[in-house]
């Protein structure tokens, strides 16, 4: 099993982050002076080279101006797998 930062799960998640990003109208630096990092924080998180855990998460999705949970739907709708 592929480690879960490189997994089709991760990726979806990935990417629904940078779809609200561009939804949004906002840059990588925007949301990175939002979040009080740097810019390349939030490219490496696009890249799919920084693995973010779910407090970055709430972080991110407030920082594009997003409810986390509404975000976090997103997610389980984009994964919709069933676990055993």
């Amino acid at each position: 099993m592929p480690r879960s930062i490189h997994s089709d799960e991760y990726r979806k998640l990935t990417a629904i982050l940078l779809d609200a990003r561009n939804a949004a109208g906002l840059t990588q630096q925007e949301v990175a002076d939002r979040l009080g990092k740097p810019q390349s924080y939030v490219a490496k998180v696009e890249r799919n080279e920084r693995r973010i855990d779910v407090v970055e998460f709430i972080s991110l999705a407030k920082a594009l101006g997003l409810d986390p949970a509404h975000l976090f739907s997103a997610v389980l709708t984009s994964i919709d797998k069933p676990y055993p």
